[in-house]
Order: C-alpha cells, then sequence, then structure tokens
C-alpha cells in the first residue's frame, strides 16, 4: 500500500500531496507523513516553499473520528499544526472539495490560502458534541473575526470559497481545474515574502458585547446543547489573550466535552446512521436495479414533497392526479416551494426551471409504464391503496418497482393486490418530504433483496437517511410514537395540563411537546369527520373545530401571530371528560411524565427489536432523531435509555403497572445496554 502523503519537488517548490482515500481524513499515518515533509523541506535548500494540496474529491475533510477516545499517536493535530505555522519556509494551502474541521485547521496554520471557487471550509465538531481542538478557536477569529468564528464553529456548517475569500479565510481563489499548477505558482510568487503571516500572532477585534448579543439572538438553536455555549465561553475568555494561553484553554475545554455525555451521544448518531445504511440477510453482491424515471401517484403534500426529492436529484417525475384541479394545485405548491428556496439564495432561478422541467403531471396512470419506481402517495386507506397497486401490477413494466408512502398499513396486504409482491416496498417518506432527512424503508415478507438494495441506494441519491423497518402497525418511527400519545392524553385525565406535558418535553430537548405537535400537524388529522360521535379529548376538539394551528385553536389558543396561550374551553373539555370517566385525580409530577411517555417509548423499541422489526437498536435511534425532534445529544431513545440504566426504566415502567418488554427485562436483569 502506498503511504497517504507524497512529495515531489517543481523547481523550489515542494508540493506536499495527500491520498487517504475516501476523505483525506487526518489519521496517524497522514500526520506522521506531513510531518516528514515538513523536516524534508527544512532540510533542503533549494526548497524555498511548501504547497500542501489532496488528491481526491476533497482536500483533508476533518480528523479520524475512528480515533477519538483512543490514545494519541504523535504528532497530534495541534501539534502538527502549530509545527506547519512554525516553518520558516513559507506554506501554501491549495484547497478543493471541502476543508472540514481539521482540514480547516490545517489550512488555518498555513502562511497563504489558496481555493477554487466550489471549495468550503467549516468547523463542524460542534456537531459531534466537541469544539475545534487544533486551534480552531484561536485562529479563525484571528483570521475573520469573531463573529465569523462564533457562526462557523457553533453552527458547524461550512460556508463557500467566495464566502471564504471575502472574510479573509482564502487569499485567492484559483481556476477550476488550474488549482495545483496555480498554488505552485502562487508559492514562487511569495517564496521571498518576509516576515511571514503567521496567524497565531494576529491580534482579536474585541466587542465584549458581541458575546451577549450572540447568545441572546441563537438561544432558542442553541438550547440544550453544551459544545456551542463552550465554544462561545472559549472565544470569550481567550479574545484578546495570547495564543500558548488560548489552546490550553481550547484544549482543556475539548476534552471536557470529549468525555461528557453529550458528545458520546452525538457520536454514537454518527456511526448509527452509517450502520443504518447496511442491510441484514441481503446476499453479498446484490446490485441496485437502475432508477432513471420515477412515478408519483398523488399531487398533495406528500406527493408533491416526495416529487421535489427526485427533482433536485435531476431524476424525471411523472406525477398523476385523478383531477385537473387537484394535479394543478399540486404542481403550482411544488413551483412555489422552490421559488421560496431561490428567494433564500439556496438555488438560482436557472435550477428551479432545470427542476421543474423534469416533472411531466399527467391524469392518466398509463403515463407510469415506463417508469422504474414507482410511489403511491394517497391518503391511508388499504382499499384505495389495494386498488391502486392492482392497478399498477396491469400498467407497470416488469421490473418496476412498486412503493408504498404508507404511515401505518400492512405492506404485506398491500404486496398481495399485485401478481409481483417481490417487487413491492415501502417508502415512507416524512411531513414536509422535501425537507426532513427520514425515509423508512419498509421490507415486505417477499420484497426483493435487490428491490431493497435500490431502495437504499435511491435514498441515497436523494440525500435521505434511510433505516429499514420490517412490516407491522406503524413501524419503527409511529409505532413508538402511539404509547406516548396514548400516555399524554391519560395524563391530562389524571391532572396534568397540556402546558405541563409539553414543558416537560421541551425542557427534555424536543422541539415541541405532544400537544404542540398535534396543533401544528392538525388536530383533525385522522379523526372520523362525525362531530356527533365523541370519545376522547380529541374528538371533542375536533367537533368544535378546534382543529389546531390552522384554525387559531386547537390544544392552545392561537393569536394571529400563531402564538400560543392555554385554553380556559380545553380545560372545561378535559374536566367534562375527567367526570364522565371518573378518573381519579393526584398531583402529576414531571418525573412521571418522563417515565409514563418516554420510558414506554423505550419498551416499545426493544419490542420492536425482540420481534426483529427493526434491524438494531442504534437504528431506532436514527428514526427518531431524524424524524422526530428527538434531541441528537441525547443520542436517540435506546441509547438514552442505556445512558439512564436499563434497571431504572424496568423499575419506571413496573411503578405505573406496563407490561415490560421481555428484551427490556432482560438486558436489565443482566447489566446489558442495547448499544
Amino acid at each position: 500500500m502506498n503511504a497517504p502523503i507524497s512529495t515531489v519537488r517543481e523547481g523550489d517548490v515542494l508540493v506536499v500531496t495527500s491520498n487517504n482515500p475516501p476523505v483525506n481524513a487526518l489519521g496517524a499515518a497522514v500526520r506522521q507523513g506531513l510531518d516528514a515533509a515538513l523536516t524534508e523541506a527544512a532540510g533542503d535548500e533549494a526548497v524555498k516553499a511548501i504547497v500542501i494540496i489532496c488528491e481526491g474529491q476533497t482536500f483533508f475533510a476533518g480528523a479520524d473520528i475512528t480515533e477519538f477516545g483512543k490514545p494519541f499517536v504523535e504528532p497530534s493535530l495541534p501539534v502538527l499544526v502549530d509545527r506547519i505555522e512554525a516553518s520558516e519556509k513559507p506554506v501554501v494551502a491549495a484547497v478543493h472539495g471541502t476543508a472540514l474541521g481539521g482540514g480547516c485547521e490545517v489550512a488555518l496554520a498555513c502562511h497563504y490560502r489558496m481555493a477554487v471557487p466550489s471549495a468550503k471550509f467549516g468547523l463542524p465538531e460542534v456537531k459531534l458534541g466537541l469544539l475545534p481542538g487544533a486551534g480552531g478557536t484561536q485562529r479563525l477569529p484571528r483570521v475573520a473575526g469573531v463573529e465569523v468564528a462564533l457562526e462557523m464553529a457553533t453552527r458547524g456548517d461550512p460556508i463557500p470559497a467566495a464566502k471564504a475569500r471575502e472574510v479573509g479565510l482564502v487569499d485567492r481563489l484559483a481556476g477550476e481545474g488550474a488549482l495545483r499548477d496555480e498554488a505552485i505558482a502562487y508559492a514562487r510568487e511569495i517564496a521571498a515574502a518576509r516576515p511571514l503571516p503567521r496567524t497565531s500572532t494576529r491580534d482579536v477585534a474585541i466587542d465584549a458585547a458581541t458575546f451577549d448579543a450572540f447568545r441572546k439572538a441563537n438561544a432558542k438553536r442553541l438550547r440544550g446543547m453544551d459544545a456551542p455555549a463552550e465554544i462561545i465561553d472559549v472565544i470569550e475568555a481567550t479574545a484578546g489573550k495570547p495564543y500558548q494561553e488560548g489552546v490550553q484553554r481550547e484544549r482543556m475545554s475539548f476534552m471536557k466535552l470529549m468525555m461528557g455525555a453529550q458528545s458520546a451521544a452525538l457520536r454514537h448518531i454518527f456511526f448509527a446512521e452509517r450502520k443504518a445504511a447496511k442491510i441484514d440477510g441481503v446476499p453479498d453482491g446484490t446490485e441496485a436495479r437502475p432508477v432513471r424515471k420515477v412515478g408519483v401517484i398523488g399531487a398533495g403534500t406528500m406527493g408533491g414533497g416526495i416529487s421535489m426529492n427526485f427533482l433536485s436529484a435531476g431524476i424525471p417525475v411523472t406525477i398523476v392526479e385523478m383531477q385537473q384541479d387537484a394535479l394543478d394545485r399540486g404542481t403550482g405548491v411544488m413551483r412555489k416551494n422552490y421559488e421560496a428556496t431561490a428567494a433564500k439564495g439556496r438555488m438560482t432561478a436557472e435550477q428551479v426551471e432545470q427542476a421543474m422541467g423534469l416533472l411531466m403531471p399527467s391524469l392518466s396512470m398509463d403515463d407510469l409504464a415506463d417508469c422504474d419506481l414507482i410511489i403511491e402517495a394517497v391518503y391511508e386507506n388499504m382499499d384505495v391503496k389495494k386498488e391502486i397497486f392492482g392497478k399498477l401490477d396491469r400498467i407497470a413494466r416488469p421490473g418496476a418497482i412498486l412503493a408504498s408512502n404508507t404511515s401505518y398499513l400492512n405492506i404485506d396486504e398491500i404486496a398481495a393486490s399485485t401478481g409481483r409482491p417481490q417487487d413491492v416496498v415501502g417508502l415512507h417518506f416524512f411531513s414536509p418530504a422535501n425537507v426532513m432527512k427520514l425515509l423508512e424503508v419498509v421490507r415486505g415478507a417477499k420484497t426483493a433483496p435487490d428491490v431493497l438494495v435500490t431502495a437504499m441506494a435511491v435514498a441515497k441519491k436523494i440525500r435521505k437517511v434511510a433505516v429499514v423497518a420490517g412490516v407491522c402497525h406503524g413501524f419503527i418511527g409511529n409505532r413508538m410514537l402511539m404509547p406516548r400519545q396514548v400516555e399524554a392524553t391519560n395524563l391530562l385525565l389524571e391532572g396534568a395540563t397540556p402546558e405541563q406535558i409539553d414543558r416537560v418535553h421541551v425542557a427534555f430537548g424536543m422541539p415541541m411537546g405532544p400537544f404542540q405537535m398535534a396543533d401544528l400537524a392538525g388536530v383533525d388529522i385522522g379523526w372520523h369527520r362525525d362531530p356527533t360521535r365523541i370519545e376522547n379529548i380529541r374528538d371533542a376538539l375536533a367537533a368544535e373545530e378546534r382543529w389546531g394551528q390552522k384554525k387559531g385553536a386547537g390544544f392552545y389558543d392561537y393569536d394571529d401571530k400563531r402564538q400560543p396561550s392555554n385554553s380556559p374551553r380545553v380545560a372545561e373539555i378535559i374536566e367534562d371528560f375527567r367526570q364522565k370517566t371518573g378518573t381519579p385525580q393526584h398531583d402529576v409530577t414531571d418525573e412521571e411524565i418522563i417515565e409514563r411517555t418516554l420510558y414506554t417509548m423505550v419498551n416499545e423499541g426493544a419490542m420492536i427489536l425482540e420481534e426483529g422489526m427493526a434491524q438494531r437498536a442504534s437504528d431506532i435511534d436514527v428514526v427518531w432523531v431524524y424524524g422526530y425532534g428527538w434531541p441528537p445529544y441525547r443520542g436517540g431513545p435506546m441509547f438514552w435509555a442505556d445512558g439512564e440504566g436499563l434497571s431504572k426504566i424496568v423499575a419506571g415502567l413496573e411503578k405505573h403497572g406496563f407490561e415490560v418488554s421481555k428484551l427490556l427485562r432482560e438486558k436489565a436483569e443482566k447489566g446489558e445496554k442495547f448499544n
């Protein structure tokens, strides 16, 4: 195997090249190679300047995460970047692809930075519950200013080369495809420049008000997260202080976060997402079927959103509706959504037209005959879905994949309405389908291995995080949601208020509580539409057209800005049901809310694993983090349960009379964990 770092002399410039696929991660061998290259340059009088460049798709895209938690192999990245900056010969970073995390810190340590226009720079450590640990909190404020540093380090999102040039992170842009030659020419141009511009010696412009203003402006976004708060504190505490003092504080904070529960949870999700892409029970070498054209049945909210995923990925879509007005309305909403994205600068007007140009609206299912993948996205009714799949069986070409976007219904029963059950799979998108990252791929009893492989490959193509689920009511996510909703409603009858239950969930880290979620989604979703049939609290609300935010009233009352307030009418409805059902009252504690709404979810997750409806516990965590707003820094419900202690979960369930999953009890008794 070739060494990941090679050097070659181009006249008086030493070109140091990394080739460490797939992303030139800064593992031990790469660090040692860079260190040796610096020694080589220092010892060769003919070398006047150094260029650091990477082969493959990208510049250094970060540290090697598999080394986290293991003993450091010298040189550590902090030592290496300081050595780069200390070089007596000028060093040029030549950046293409992405310079992320440690890669960005390497670039910051170089004396000069050149990038192609398509390059991006970022410090994504915060997404793993960490802060930049190789001088990033110290060099970036000195190069780009405190505000840019705070924004980049607490968000973790990369900025394009043009923006990096604007803020001083990039010194010069190179032509696409000409980076190596232009970087060598640039190195020759600055070879004699002295003194060298060493980032660590620059001053930081400080305004104390900047930090308080940033905290206030980002309070909601950063709520509950340790790493962003620590990043702000470190930059604030070290701004204006000598670099060495600053990096000591940075290192202490990095180690504190590394040892913390939140970083462990976020690293768990990072690896869990990658594990979820692996399908159990599929023969090695199974190849995906080609998907060059997609059909979507239904141009409503889900059908339109699903279609947009494929259009954005450059895949033509035929979308079918039964009525012209519904078709026009659906395609109109899609265009409006794209134009709203363009208005925010996230795509160009030309890209909007490109996407919409790939869409073929139709009133005839016969137009789906040449599609490779057909996704049904009509409302949740088994008879309707079976009728559609029966028609598709006659229309679709042999080998076409037939998918249902059902949220709850039995995929095997749907597949049985065709003569090709091996070609049928569930593709459960989450609303809004063009935004939400999760996709549950539901594996039927007869779903062919290559259909599953295709579904996972398609998910990657349209930038979804896919998880394989078995056939059961609600699959993984919605099945676990049910006990939470049931217990939340029971707690209302026993003395809690919607506001208390929602407050506990928000304090836990959820974006909203069960009743806030119901008001946002629509209290009338799944309602039987008979105002005289009132069997529960939701029925009573729906009968009075308290359908949530869209009606200005649901579990809460809403003003014209959709701001909620507690509703006297809802309190009356709850009290009425308490009287009718004769439910005893007690003081409901926050602890009881957690035990009855979250412990029950863990219990249901254990049953899902017991039944083989999820491949692994970490898949369940991925579903809840990417589909339901579970706080990533808690790692998903099964990881969180491991941290709480499974014996504690079992005791909490037993206290309230729940039947405990056999798997959960066994693991608790053996002192084991799910992950």
